[in-house]
């Protein structure tokens, strides 16, 4: 299988790999195709003037070697040659950052592609399961991420190849079921006429949720932000421990349609800044019953199976995979691949 423009060789080491998101930028170097990832220091966006700077900081502050490549992921499509971050300063030029860093080439992915190049090879402690099933092998993954935004990808596989597809699932419709839903749903504010899921279920939506939660109980509380929520939920509190309870719920039932929708038999996949913070909503079994009751295809959910990404740095692995061996993964680099014109005078 071939892409345009997809690399028919290894990139030029050292690699620089980056995952930058509204708020912070992390960064790794891959040194070598056997040398581990080397972890560089995080830093804030708004700590640095532009992403040159934060890599030139980075590196330094980690002492290591000068990279060739760099393979960054954003949160947000990438189009033309001005790239800017949704939600910080930053406006991302490839070109530019070639010639400030004297790069060979630089490659730049949505941040939720990264994470699903991680998928395959997860293991161990990277991934804690929750429920039953049992994935097989060379299958359909799934992840799905709450963070500030709910975002999701597939990893399919296909004449031995791993395809990984982005989009834009988070904003896939999402309604009541129980009871205890229909009691909620019927106060949270619609955006646009409708309920998307990242409307509840993203750290941006959980206060909406919540204020949800506070009508059906008529209840009082000043919850601004998720942390808010979740740590008065450590605490106890009534209408923190139920929005993330139907948060859970609803959840499940979305991890569940997409699973069923792809035939993800190589398991969904749960990642994003919320999920650790409710990690004993998601094990505590209502998810996982959210995600089976597919009637009539019951018994085909249970086989599916549900896990918790531990990896600190889901996508740095990823694009570490990818960097290391692209020639496992179909990534199609059109208009996403830039490199130095000496470079491609050498190419052709």
């Amino acid at each position: 299988m071939s892409l345009p423009n997809q690399p028919s060789s290894p990139f030029a080491y050292p690699i620089l790999v980056a995952d930058i998101g509204g708020t912070n930028a992390r960064f790794a170097l891959v040194e070598g195709p056997e040398a581990r990832t080397l972890l560089c220091p995080s830093t804030a966006t708004a700590d640095h003037a532009d992403i040159a700077q934060a890599i030139r900081t980075s590196l330094t502050e980690a002492g290591a070697f000068h990279p060739r490549t760099a393979i960054i992921a954003v949160a947000g499509p990438v189009t033309g040659d001005r790239i800017a971050l949704t939600n910080a300063a930053w406006v991302i030029e490839p070109m530019k950052l070639i010639a400030d860093l004297g790069l060979d080439e630089v490659i730049v992915v949505n941040d939720f592609e990264a994470q699903a190049l991680a998928l395959p090879g997860f293991e161990g402690s990277d991934i804690e399961q929750i429920g039953p099933g049992a994935p097989r092998p060379a299958s359909t993954k799934f992840v799905l991420g709450p963070g500030t935004g709910l975002g999701a990808a597939a990893m399919i596989h296909a004449a031995n190849t791993w395809i990984p597809v982005p989009g834009e699932g988070g904003h896939v419709e999402i309604g009541p079921v129980s009871e205890d839903d229909f009691e909620v749903f019927a106060h949270i504010e619609r955006v646009g006429g409708r309920l998307g899921a990242e409307q509840i279920l993203s750290g941006t939506g959980l206060p909406r949720l919540a204020h949800g939660v506070c009508k059906a109980m008529n209840a009082e509380r000043s919850f601004r932000t998720a942390s808010d929520i979740t740590r008065a939920a450590e605490q106890n509190d009534p209408v923190a421990v139920r929005t993330l309870e139907v948060f859970a719920r609803a959840l499940g039932r979305v991890a569940g349609d997409f699973a069923l929708s792809l035939l993800a038999r190589g398991g969904v996949y749960l990642t994003g800044g919320v999920t650790p913070r409710i990690s004993r909503f998601l094990t505590d079994g209502a998810f996982r019953a959210a995600f089976e009751a597919k009637a009539p295809h019951e018994a085909l959910m249970r086989s599916i199976p549900t896990y918790i990404v531990r990896h600190p740095n889901p996508a740095l692995e990823g694009l570490a995979a990818f960097a290391r061996s692209p020639e496992r993964f179909a990534l199609d680099m059109s208009g996403r691949r830039w490199q130095r014109k000496d470079t491609l005078s050498a190419a052709s």
